[in-house]
């Protein structure tokens, strides 16, 4: 089976060594996506295991169409009642690219017409749409001319762990976070500081993943589950081996924010999730915060002057600089920021450079490292790559 799985642009490379360690074949990075090879057992296994996924499809149908009467006959030839009956629900999700199609929830509604008008004219009914919660979710992709259809085996995007529940005001994604964690290198060995934690998603996904805690551990439903050739004993089966892995080892994850709401919704998130015993939070400004241990990780998301305001952001992250300079000696920091000329002001020379998307943000993640003696630079002389 064919299968194709949704990243952020930036984590292709570690999505594809995850699915390599799961057993996939011919694992090949694609934009923002990788496609893979595997059984229905890899396909349950990658919606529960996968920490830098955001769903997983499987391509049913692909043609070339230059306009909605080809599209809508292509999908309505298709045999949909493979994936699809009366009484279940079913969504459309599209996603358009080029100048043939130029309006996404146009070819949803087409796609849609096609596929009730198949089940009115074979059975006399058609199945109802649910937008909410559909037991089949069909993905529509296209570019240019190229459609190709897909069943969306996840439902609601792999992100949604649980354990967040909105009220921090810029939380950084889930998957963005562990795909983080995996870029720096991170392992449970390795003593793991964030600084500014916010309600804590670089803790948690740590924390998780020192546990071997899948990180959809505590999901109840996937769109696989209403597929017609569900295999629930199977799926019982994987959940089983999962949790026999799960282990609780000695950790130092260490979190501080200068908010006590924001530590308050990350403690919450940590007993929910039975992470408690491997989280340690703190209150504090980042300008009197001191080592938590000697040497370590420091990864952090700083405000970026975006949805968070931080008067003088520019001195701001100089002061970042500063502090890690004279503090930290021993550790490496990796930072993220959107606020490309802020972190020009750091003032300290990044050993690595990655560009990450968090959400619709172009976001820089570098590399510190911070030894005896380093050197302030310039800021013109870095460039942003």
């Amino acid at each position: 089976m064919k299968l194709l799985v949704k990243t952020f642009h930036g984590l292709e490379g570690v999505l594809s060594d995850e699915l390599k360690e799961l057993g996939a074949r011919n694992v090949v990075p694609q934009k923002r996506a990788v496609s893979f090879e595997g059984d229905k057992e890899l396909l349950y296994r990658a919606n529960l295991h996968l920490r830098t996924a955001l769903r997983i499809l499987a391509p049913v149908l692909s043609f070339r169409a230059r306009n909605e009467n080809e599209l809508y006959e292509k999908i309505f030839d298709y045999d949909w009642s493979r994936h699809l009956d009366n009484s279940k629900t079913f969504a459309i999700d599209s996603v358009v690219f080029g100048n043939v199609f130029k309006h996404s929830k146009y070819v949803a509604l087409k796609t849609k017409d096609a596929i009730a008008d198949q089940f009115r004219k074979r059975t006399g009914a058609r199945p109802s749409v649910n937008v909410e919660e559909p037991d089949v979710n069909i993905n529509v992709h296209v570019s240019g001319d190229r459609i190709t259809v897909s069943l969306d085996s996840s439902g609601e995007s792999l992100h949604r762990r649980g354990y967040r529940d909105g009220r921090h005001k810029a939380p950084l994604n889930e998957v963005l976070a562990a795909g983080m964690l995996k870029i720096a290198g991170w392992s449970p060995e390795i003593p793991l500081f964030d600084p500014m934690c916010g309600s804590g998603t670089i803790l948690l996904e740590a924390a998780m993943a020192a546990r071997k805690m899948p990180p959809a551990w505590y999901r109840e439903k996937f769109s696989f589950m209403s597929w017609p050739d569900y295999d629930d004993s199977l799926w019982q089966k994987i959940r089983r081996e999962a949790g026999e892995k799960i282990e609780s080892p000695r950790v130092n994850i260490v979190g501080a924010d200068i908010s006590m709401q924001a530590i308050d919704i990350a403690k919450q998130a940590s007993l929910e999730f039975r992470l408690n015993r491997e989280i340690k939070l703190s209150k504090g400004a980042f300008e009197k915060q001191e080592p938590p241990f000697k040497a370590g990780m420091i990864i952090m998301n700083p405000p970026y002057g975006e949805r968070l305001k931080k008067d003088n952001i520019i001195e701001f992250y100089r002061t970042i600089g500063n502090v890690l300079k004279h503090r930290f000696t021993g550790f490496d920091a990796w930072i993220i920021s959107s606020n490309f000329q802020a972190m020009k002001n750091i003032g300290l020379k990044p050993s690595e450079k990655y560009t990450l998307y968090n959400g619709p943000l172009e976001s820089k993640f570098w590399k510190f490292k911070l030894y005896e003696g380093t050197m302030k630079i310039k800021p013109q002389r870095i460039t942003n790559r």
